[in-house]
């Protein structure tokens, strides 16, 4: 889906730059600047920021089901 029609990109773009940045950015305006753009009427900002919550939520399950999976429970 189209995220910022002013920038013309879509929410693909936008989980891409955040999970291929080195450093994973913080703020929409971050992730405008791995785009290669900037903010034009800013009304797309609150949709970057919910993507990069849930990003970020899936980012720390699939952390957490990593460190349940390395530490097998012994059997009693």
């Amino acid at each position: 889906m189209i995220v910022c029609s002013c920038n013309v990109f879509s929410d693909r773009d936008v989980r891409s730059a955040i999970d291929s940045a080195p450093a994973r950015p913080a703020t929409a305006n971050q992730v405008y600047g791995c785009l290669g753009c900037s903010p034009q009427c800013g009304r797309c900002a609150r949709t970057i920021r919910r993507i990069m919550d849930e990003s970020l939520a899936a980012c720390c399950q699939r952390e957490a089901c990593a460190d349940v999976d390395a530490f097998p429970i012994a059997a009693e």
